[in-house]
């Protein structure tokens, strides 16, 4: 007789992996706190690492909207990361360069928010409210308009704080077999 092995659900480790690192960084954009080791160390480990393992289960199960997603920003943390720290190795990402690479990644975003409208509403909130943030980022970045970035870091606590939610409803919910936490 052969156990069918069930697979638990990946999503709330991504989720979490990025709401927590996108709280934690808006709140440095939003000029709450400064950047430092705590953002970083968060965005390599809950927000890199975390995500890209998420998606890979995700893609292990058939999902590859879930896949697709964290393994894409799981790389996205990393490759922030790295951007930070490669000046010290004498790269220097301009504001112009940067502007570019968080428009690419508003227009991937916008893309798999298209997505999102086969998925719950949390879904569709925590990828419409991450396309704004990019876009607002990148044009902070454009015009060297603190403001505009200020501005974003507020769009990015709450796009942190819905992909937070979404997690532990999913958490919540499915130990109780119930909507606790509607999606």
């Amino acid at each position: 007789m052969k156990t069918e092995l069930k697979l638990a659900n990946p999503g709330p480790l991504g989720l979490l992996g990025f709401g927590m690192t996108t709280i934690l960084l808006n709140l440095h954009n939003a000029g709450l706190i400064p950047l430092s080791m705590v953002i970083i160390g968060m965005g390599f480990a809950l927000g890199g690492l975390a995500q890209i393992i998420a998606g890979i289960f995700e893609l292990k199960q058939g999902n590859t909207f879930g896949g697709t997603a964290f393994t894409a920003y799981g790389f996205f943390w990393i490759s922030l990361v790295g951007i930070w720290y490669f000046p010290k190795a004498g790269f220097e990402a301009d504001k112009v360069s940067m502007g570019y690479y968080l428009l690419v990644w508003g227009l991937f975003t916008s893309f798999m928010f298209i997505g999102t409208l086969k998925h719950s509403k949390t879904t569709q909130v925590i990828f419409g409210s991450l396309a704004v943030l990019f876009f607002l980022l990148a044009l902070g970045d454009f015009t060297l308009n603190e403001t505009i970035t200020t501005i974003a870091g507020y769009v990015g606590i709450f796009c942190g704080l819905s992909a937070f939610y979404g997690a532990v409803a999913q958490v919540v919910n499915g130990e109780f077999n119930k909507t606790i936490f509607p999606l």
